[in-house]
């Protein structure tokens, strides 16, 4: 777990339902359940790496502890405070301490803005310093970054994908934020860059003494950068480890069929695919019981019936499965 000290981010029974479909006369509305009563908390410093296929409700997951959407229900403490509680003005104030890299540095950025408007903007929003200290901190979150300050006046079209990354990163830290949610914040750049970012990003954690939640579907990255992984599934949580627990031993049948999809450097290599059977269910008509059931090689008749709990089956490893649950 994250420790004995009271934890930077507790997250509880987290819940996001967007309605969906409906006539204009206001007929029946269906609910998508994108995020399903997921419980976790981060450590301050730490990173925890939240991973799963597209629609596993990652980045919902994300953007609802900032409250950049709003939860359907669940608590959020960050710091101690509630922040489900906390008033338009309260949580404008508490913004300054929490932030956003976004996963498309091309769509993320202002055109008509210079890349050194970006970066002052959160301090001019704030009203934090003078011009000339927000000029000076504005040189060093630059260089920070690896930025050249004589770019400043330039736009953001005029930088490769991985400079305008880390111009997002660099707005991201101006403010001198607590934690930040990673949301894909390298999936949109050439593998060659990636490493650069994710060194990046550690580099900058240790110096600014930074906290994550660092989400992807890219299971190598993940293991790179994160302390502890949570592995989601149509919404659920379905396994939480350490990071090296979770690649040495995984114990959900899901989080064993993304762990075997990882490319092996080595050609002559061999490794099991697991593929799973079945179609992928989606969030608007989620499958009962276990959510995985329905693609699982291990169902059982029970797994169709009853949800299993996330369940401590060995010190610091969650597992919601009946297999292992037994």
């Amino acid at each position: 777990m994250a420790g004995h000290r009271q934890p930077l981010v507790d997250v509880r029974h987290l819940t996001k339902h967007f309605p969906s479909g409906g006539g204009l006369l206001g007929g029946a509305r269906h609910v998508v359940h994108a995020v399903d009563g997921v419980s976790f908390t981060i450590a301050e410093g730490e990173t925890l790496g939240l991973v799963g296929e597209s629609g596993s409700g990652k980045t919902t997951t994300g953007r609802c502890v900032l409250r950049l959407v709003e939860p359907t229900s669940g608590a959020i403490k960050f710091d101690g405070a509630d922040l489900l509680q906390l008033n338009r003005k309260e949580l404008r104030a508490m913004r300054r301490h929490m932030q956003i890299i976004f996963q498309d540095p091309y769509s993320s950025l202002d055109p008509r803005m210079t890349i050194g408007k970006i970066i002052e903007e959160p301090l001019i929003v704030h009203r934090l310093g003078a011009k000339a200290e927000r000029q000076e901190r504005l040189r060093k979150l630059m260089a920070d970054v690896g930025l050249d300050a004589g770019y400043m006046n330039r736009y953001p079209h005029e930088f490769s994908g991985g400079q305008r990354q880390r111009v997002g990163i660099a707005r991201a830290l101006a403010l001198n934020p607590k934690f930040i949610v990673a949301d894909e914040p390298v999936s949109a750049l050439d593998v060659s860059i990636q490493a650069q970012i994710v060194n990046l990003l550690q580099d900058l954690q240790e110096q600014y003494g930074l906290t994550y939640l660092f989400i992807s579907h890219d299971l190598s990255i993940v293991k790179h950068i994160s302390t502890r992984v949570g592995v989601m599934y149509l919404g659920k949580l379905v396994e939480l480890a350490p990071s090296e627990t979770i690649y040495r031993r995984p114990l959900h049948p899901y989080t064993q069929v993304l762990l075997s999809s990882i490319p092996v450097p080595d050609p002559d290599a061999k490794r099991e695919r697991l593929i799973p059977k079945g179609d992928i269910p989606t969030a608007l008509n989620p499958p009962s019981g276990c959510r995985f059931h329905t693609r699982c090689p291990y169902v059982m008749p029970h797994c169709k019936e009853k949800e299993p709990d996330l369940v401590e089956v060995e010190k610091d490893h969650h597992v919601a499965c009946y297999l292992v649950n037994q």
